[in-house]
């Protein structure tokens, strides 16, 4: 049956409460999942709600994102995003920037976050003062997502196993510049702040795999790095050791 709300949560064993809590304060017809991704999708084209709502943390950082996304493949349901716990402002004024109608927090106090959620069950928008307050602070106003391109994936998988910039413009035959520029998308994109970041969501969105991941760089040196006369001893117990080896094979071999 179309309309109704779908409630997104991973928080199965509360399901019910959610549910009789939302319905306490005027929802009808409530649908609670904690699918995501392709069987997330397949559930919203089948049931057609009127109104999405999705806990802030069902994807972590990436739920901006991916709400985002989410916005385009449905732009006529309306979508909240709803926080019960700590969630950075910062981070979450993207659910707005990228197209997510409403933004509650328990944050805000138990008394107006209820009276906020009645107000989204009505039809009507709401966004916490706190991310409006992070948006109308900047001189500029922040962009939405872009879209994350097969380019954009090949330099992600590169940083994801430890890529400097030099050489991800050598292995992709790209300048540093074009680099730079890439990463800045990326970064802004995803709602990151660095590569250590930007493992992690990888690695929530599938763009990476665990297996994958190997870490080991062509200029791969552990710091604090050998000076120039350890290294030089080093290179000759090297030489020693390999010639004693050709001693020993050639010993063997009766030579």
């Amino acid at each position: 049956m179309s309309g109704g709300t779908l409630v997104i949560s991973r928080e199965v064993n509360n399901h019910s409460y959610y549910q009789k809590r939302l319905e306490a304060l005027g929802f009808t017809n409530i649908t609670m999942t904690a699918h995501e991704k392709d069987a997330l999708n397949s559930l919203i084209r089948n049931m057609k709600p009127n109104l999405i709502i999705m806990d802030a943390r069902f994807y972590q950082c990436c739920t901006p994102f991916l709400m985002g996304e989410l916005h385009h493949s449905f732009p006529k349901i309306k979508m909240a995003a709803v926080s019960l716990g700590e969630y950075p402002a910062d981070l979450a004024m993207y659910f707005v920037l990228n197209g997510v109608n409403s933004y509650v927090t328990s944050f805000d106090g138990f008394d107006q976050f209820y009276k906020n959620l009645t107000e989204i069950g009505k039809g009507r928008e709401y966004v916490s003062p706190a991310v409006l307050e992070r948006i109308n602070m900047r001189k500029e106003y922040p962009m939405p997502a872009g879209n994350i391109t097969e380019r954009h994936i090949e330099v992600i998988r590169l940083i994801c196993n430890g890529y400097k910039d030099l050489d991800i413009a050598d292995v992709l035959h790209i300048s540093r510049s074009t680099v730079d520029n890439h990463k800045t998308d990326i970064f802004a994109t995803l709602n990151v702040r660095n590569s250590n970041e930007l493992i992690r969501v990888a690695l929530m969105l599938g763009i990476v795999q665990m297996e994958e991941l190997y870490f080991y760089p062509k200029d791969f040196t552990v710091n604090p790095k050998p000076s120039k006369q350890m290294r030089n001893e080093k290179l000759g117990m090297s030489n020693e050791i390999k010639d004693k080896g050709n001693n020993l094979r050639l010993w063997r071999n009766g030579l």
